[in-house]
């Protein structure tokens, strides 16, 4: 059994924060990471609003913090899967390879995205249907496409495709879109964008590929049917806490972890962090804040117990 002092799971901008954060300090820090290194950050097509940057790509954001933390030390194993924690007496992590022993544990493990839950979407999945705009993309270019969602994601999918696609229609459930007004104002520039107000896709259709959608405006309660070549689902996330839960750790009634203003958990030594957690902004600016709170107070726990105890 590998025994380390921090243990991180998740290499999105919240655990690699920490992760930097932890070995910087001194401690023996190791990020735990399901897939590759960059959860949801890694999709942005461009960042615009973190501090330090006129414009960034999720990508080259999150090089930059790969390359920070392990330049502090911080050991990143990819690709490896938690199963389990065992949070009583000793804290053990098991993965799909491995059993860990941690002083601390941070859980930021951050959210996958929502799904419409109509039909057709789980049949053309990969077929039409995509949750990343960066990753798919330029398999629509110039073809006609879907963007459904109202909030800064959905927004910046748009845009981002409105480069690339012949036309991109946004639809959206409400009559106002839930996006920063800086967004907003860049979608009403593009000629090739339309937003579709009070409207919901019912169903996805198509034969071996995407070829129509049903739409329902629910302010007239008209249905009507939408040709487009692709349909990209920007609806919200859902947080990645189920093998937390079962360990143990309190959830809210949607699922994120509930942490207190040190970004603790209802277990000593283990701590949340980003958008996995119940705080109600989710933005990277945040999950690095977070991460970094995480990451100091579990060197409070570890290094200085006596003081933190009685701190």
């Amino acid at each position: 059994m590998e025994k380390w002092e921090l243990i991180i799971i998740g290499a999105g901008a919240a655990g690699l924060t920490a992760g930097l954060y932890g070995a910087r300090s001194g401690l023996k820090t190791l990020i735990i990471e399901e897939k590759m290194a960059g959860g949801n950050t890694v999709n942005a097509p461009v960042i615009e609003n973190y501090p330090g940057f006129i414009s960034i790509t999720g990508q080259e954001l999150v090089q930059k913090m790969v390359e920070q933390c392990t330049r502090f030390g911080v050991e990143i194993r990819q690709l490896e899967k938690v199963e389990g924690l065992e949070l009583d007496n000793v804290k053990k992590v098991f993965t799909n390879r491995n059993v860990y022993e941690a002083s601390a544990i941070i859980i930021a493990t951050g959210t996958h995205h929502r799904k419409l839950g109509v039909p057709g979407e789980e049949e053309f999945g990969g077929k039409g249907v995509s949750y990343c705009a960066i990753c798919d993309a330029p398999f629509f270019k110039d073809r006609r496409v879907l963007v459904v969602g109202g909030g800064n994601s959905a927004a910046i999918t748009a845009l981002y495709l409105s480069e690339i696609a012949s036309t991109v229609k946004l639809s959206h459930r409400r009559s106002q879109l839930r996006a920063e007004e800086a967004l907003v104002r860049e979608l009403k520039k593009k000629e090739n964008v339309e937003i579709l107000w009070n409207t919901v896709v019912k169903e996805i259709k198509g034969d071996t590929l995407v070829r129509e959608v049903v739409l329902y405006n629910n302010e007239t309660g008209e249905t009507s049917k939408l040709e487009t070549d692709g349909v990209f689902v920007q609806i919200g996330e859902v947080p990645n806490s189920e093998f937390a839960q079962k360990a143990g750790i309190k959830v809210d009634e949607v699922g994120y972890i509930i942490v207190d203003v040190r970004q603790r958990t209802n277990k000593e030594g283990v701590y949340a962090a980003g958008d996995v957690t119940n705080r109600p902004v989710k933005q990277i600016g945040t999950a690095v804040g977070e991460g970094t709170i995480a990451a100091t107070d579990a060197y409070g726990y570890i290094r200085r117990p006596y003081y933190y105890k009685n701190g």
